[in-house]
């Protein structure tokens, strides 16, 4: 087959950070070639820079032969590359018709032309699902009708539509899919392929690869480590080519007896996600979750406190059982410290000690009333007991480092006094100081008898702080399993198999 895209030397710098270091791949016409790495490997920074999103420092790209250099994501559309996201950004409100040709709107005499929209929309809808298999995908149904593999075709064939067909981007397409809809999906992108249509396909599920993909390019740290026959390459090889040498995990936690439990949750399940999570959570113990991004580990988390809705299942804290809002869930000692900290965690523009004492004010004066001296010297002990770096509290919280933020979060649930701590990703883009304190922290805070749940991406730091580790995967709890049962291989083997 001719050789339809050639990536050279690629390299992409953000400020003091290197996403992307001389990365070179090549993919053939009608190849659908596997782009694999680990969460911050740089794979969403060469899609961006493929798609047009972003240009590269240095390096060169060859499309069918011909020098690309995209100015922005039209003009690569233009030039037949077009990307479809892990989210599928549909305008809800929109018919199909609408969403497939947003921007690129049938014109007669000015005005939309509705049977030229509609017959188009059906040509590239046509490329994603026969026409005896779509029945919902009709080109006057509102996005906000479809499910979520229906809307994923149509993002599909969004990208179709408006570019020249010869490369598709697929980032995470399934991530939000069943079995069956996942099958769907395997056909169309198999159909493109056989178009001629090239399909990079970015998946962290290693046996979905192998059943889709002929080729395989796997990044690490920004680099390119290995390129290859997906069939030639054993699971287990390319999980060791994703993860690198084996990573010494920075803490340690020694584990402790547990007490009685504190949290149980029954068969739950959400919304959407998750599809079925069941634990048990006891004094002094740490109990990690982990899984990918998409798989469902947040929405466990914001079910269980009250965030999301909960369609099915039980969750007792101590002797109390049912559904309850955040606000009960506080006064029922659950607390949760949200990955997102700037836009749920903190309120950015109040001080470090608004920030720490709002949630819990009555210690502070009497008849409702609060003496501020009363919340600094009690915010004051609170960034004693954690470090936290400040010119005093009554500084904005914004102007922190982002180490010193968490921190703030974190306190907050101590000033609450809770007993369950629902952590989601407590140490994501932090310095290395300032995650180790977080890790004495909980450390302490399990001496304590407190509970803790850790949901995070680095599989090293569940497995030096946790004492049972528990999987999701496509919305589903496994079991939870003694930190010993694994390793960092096993866990990112669980997590990415079918």
């Amino acid at each position: 087959m001719p050789l339809r895209l050639a990536a050279r030397g690629i390299s992409k710098r953000f400020g003091s950070t290197i996403a992307l270091s001389d990365v070179s791949f090549q993919a053939e016409a009608g190849e659908v070639h596997a782009i694999v790495g680990q969460n911050g490997a740089g794979k969403s920074t060469l899609m961006n820079v493929l798609a047009g999103a972003l240009r590269p420092d240095s390096g060169s790209i060859e499309l069918d032969g011909a020098a690309y250099t995209p100015r922005d994501p039209n003009h690569a559309r233009r030039q037949g590359v077009a990307i479809v996201h892990q989210e599928a950004a549909l305008c809800p409100a929109l018919t199909v018709a609408e969403n497939v040709l947003l921007g690129v709107e049938s014109t007669k005499r000015g005005l939309i032309d509705r049977r030229a929209a509609h017959e188009r929309t059906e040509r590239a809808l046509d490329l994603v699902a026969p026409a005896e298999r779509r029945l919902a995908l009709r080109p006057e149904v509102r996005a906000a009708e479809l499910g979520p593999a229906e809307q994923q075709l149509v993002a599909i064939a969004r990208a179709l539509a408006q570019s020249e067909r010869r490369l598709l981007i697929l980032d995470e397409p399934t991530s939000r899919l069943g079995l069956a809809d996942t099958e769907q999906l395997f056909a169309v992108v198999r159909r493109l392929s056989e178009n001629g249509i090239t399909v990079l396909y970015i998946s962290h599920f290693l046996e979905e690869l192998r059943r889709i993909a002929s080729r395989f390019t796997v990044l690490r740290d920004g680099k390119t480590v290995k390129s290859g026959a997906i069939a030639d390459t054993p699971v287990d090889e390319l999980v060791e080519l994703m993860a690198g040498r084996a990573v010494e995990a920075e803490f340690a936690r020694k584990p402790a007896p547990r007490g009685k439990v504190v949290l149980k949750v029954e068969e739950l399940s959400g919304k959407r996600l998750p599809v079925g999570a069941s634990l048990e959570l006891a004094q002094g113990e740490a109990l990690g979750i982990a899984g990918l991004v998409g798989s469902g580990r947040s929405e466990l988390l914001r079910a269980v406190f009250g965030l999301e809705k909960v369609k099915s299942g039980r969750v007792r804290v101590g002797a109390l059982i049912g559904p309850a809002s955040p606000a009960r869930r506080l006064a029922q000692g659950v607390g949760l410290l949200s990955e997102d900290r700037k836009l749920e965690g903190l309120a950015l523009e109040l001080s470090v000690a608004d920030n720490l004492t709002l949630s819990k004010l009555e210690p502070f004066g009497p008849f409702g009333l609060v003496l501020p001296e009363r919340q600094a010297a009690a915010a004051r002990r609170w960034v004693q007991q954690l470090s936290v770096r400040c010119r005093d509290v009554a500084q904005p919280v914004r102007a922190l480092s982002g180490g010193n933020q968490q921190k703030v979060a974190l306190l907050r649930l101590l000033h609450h006094d809770v007993d369950v701590l629902l952590l989601d990703e407590p140490t994501r883009g932090i310095d290395v100081a300032s995650r180790n304190d977080i890790y004495r922290f909980i450390d302490g805070l399990l001496a304590q008898k407190k509970a803790v749940i850790i949901v995070s991406s680095q599989f090293p730091e569940l497995l030096s702080l946790c004492d049972r580790i528990a999987v999701m995967k496509r919305g589903v709890l496994g079991p939870a399993r003694p930190v010993a049962e694994f390793d960092e291989h096993r866990l990112l083997l669980e997590a990415t198999s079918a």
